[in-house]
């Protein structure tokens, strides 16, 4: 049911300034949570290969979604369909092509995530073992292609399926065949979040390069160490990409909303029903001028829907989603936050960070963005090898963990997730680089070892 300040009509961008300030948070309320999704394969025998899990099949999609609900997650329907879960501040979603996400609650430190993401990934292994499906953790598909991939049935994919195509040639891709991790961070007023922003921009690049992991398609290496970001860029310029405001002068609440308006819409949702707005404007809707609803005006639930639909790898909300890595393993699923936070959370971090890379612009970015998809950690910008940088920023994020001192159980700071990282830039081989020889060598290129060998 929709509250009241949710359906608080929208007249004038100041409210949606006011949205975004009141995400505002006190340093010491700062949290962080972490997003991974996964895909689900089952092993055909006669053909002799993985394939996709469907919904409605027998031990499929549906059925692993009614065995975790057993474990205290709550059912949420669409259309008396099973398309996600939710319990204790965390969502179990669906991606467009059976990718099963987990979007973790904000919680206050890299442990209490991990812990998070551990147990997530256990219980779907488990349940996994039950219907006799893995679940493997790629940045794109290994194996199938993309035609052969059953889509999941949620209304918002029928209106994206059918708008992707007209805007660039591999959006059915990205939503069928690609898996990210992410990390959803805070900030404490207006001048924090453009810090954090800007910053997070220019070093999305490097995240691609180390956490790059999909160097294969329809069985055999293709050319990229991140295929995911290679597809991500050609998606629709519109709403992907590197976040061009966020590198220019006066960023603020008021420029990003200025860009969010900007965006084509995809849906409005009324009565649990998306009404199909594709291409259509938010901002013509905030004047009472969208053709589906003559004289109305947007919700504050609407504005939420409507940036939700833009996909940029730096995305704005009441906190601030850093969205460009691969999905991988257990240990770089960890070191994905532990990243951001050791450098966004402290100020002497993000002052050092800052200065590496206050002269990269968009063209040095977006050219970066290019070339990491192919080249990794051997990319260059600026006369700096993004390898001899990569161990630069690790060490002041390192030292903003230990600067942060939280401990577990057993005594242990947050610096040790950051060790998977160091290793390999210690190694200097992306973790692509790392599968590919793998294949060649140890899974005698055989894409259902590399499939089983990879798998949670």
């Amino acid at each position: 049911i929709m509250n009241k300040y949710n359906s608080e009509i929208l007249c004038s961008k100041s409210q949606l300034i006011d949205w975004f300030e009141r995400g505002c948070k006190s340093k010491n309320k700062w949290k962080v949570g972490t997003e991974h999704e996964k895909f689900a394969l089952k092993f055909n025998k006669k053909k002799n290969k993985y394939l996709p899990v469907s919904y409605g099949e027998e031990n499929g999609i549906n059925d692993i979604l009614q065995e975790i609900s057993k474990f205290g997650w709550k059912k949420i329907l669409e259309k008396e369909k099973v398309v996600a879960l939710s319990k204790c501040n965390q969502s179990i979603t669906l991606e467009p092509g059976g990718q099963i996400e987990l979007s973790g609650a904000p919680l206050y430190d890299i442990h209490s995530t991990c812990k998070e993401t551990n147990e997530h990934l256990k219980l779907l292994k488990e349940v996994g073992n039950k219907l006799n499906i893995i679940l493997l953790g790629l940045g794109s598909r290994p194996y199938e292609n993309t035609i052969d991939i059953p889509w999941m049935p949620k209304e918002r994919y029928k209106i994206m399926r059918e708008y992707m195509p007209k805007k660039g040639t591999k959006g059915l891709d990205m939503m069928l065949s690609t898996c990210t991790v992410q990390a959803n961070l805070d900030y404490s007023s207006e001048e924090d979040m453009v810090r954090k922003t800007s910053l997070a921009v220019r070093l999305q690049p490097t995240i691609t390069a180390l956490f790059a992991n999909s160097p294969f398609s329809l069985g055999n290496p293709n050319g990229f160490l991140s295929i995911r970001s290679h597809i991500w860029a050609d998606t629709d310029p519109d709403r992907c990409g590197v976040l061009k405001a966020a590198l220019e002068k006066n960023f603020s609440f008021k420029k990003y909303i200025d860009y969010a308006l900007a965006v084509p819409m995809y849906f409005v949702i009324r009565n649990n029903t998306y009404i199909n707005c594709a291409g259509k404007s938010f901002a013509d809707f905030m004047e009472g001028k969208l053709d589906q609803f003559p004289g109305e005006r947007p919700t504050l639930k609407d504005w939420e829907d409507h940036i939700s639909t833009i996909f940029t790898e730096v995305r704005l909300k009441k906190f601030i989603e850093v969205r460009g890595a691969d999905a991988g393993s257990w240990s770089r699923t960890c070191a994905l936050p532990a990243f951001w936070v050791g450098i966004l959370y402290d100020e002497d971090c993000l002052e050092a960070a800052e200065k590496i890379c206050k002269n990269w612009n968009f063209n040095d970015i977006k050219n970066l963005s290019k070339e990491v998809s192919v080249s990794g950690l051997n990319t260059r910008i600026k006369n700096s090898n993004l390898l001899d940088l990569s161990k630069e920023f690790i060490a002041i994020s390192k030292e903003g963990l230990r600067k942060r001192g939280i401990r577990d159980s057993a005594g242990q700071d947050e610096t040790g997730y950051l060790g998977v990282l160091e290793d390999i830039v210690t190694l200097g081989k992306t973790p692509a680089e790392t599968m590919i020889e793998n294949f060649t060598n140890k899974w005698n290129e055989d894409i259902n070892k590399l499939i089983k060998a990879l798998s949670y």
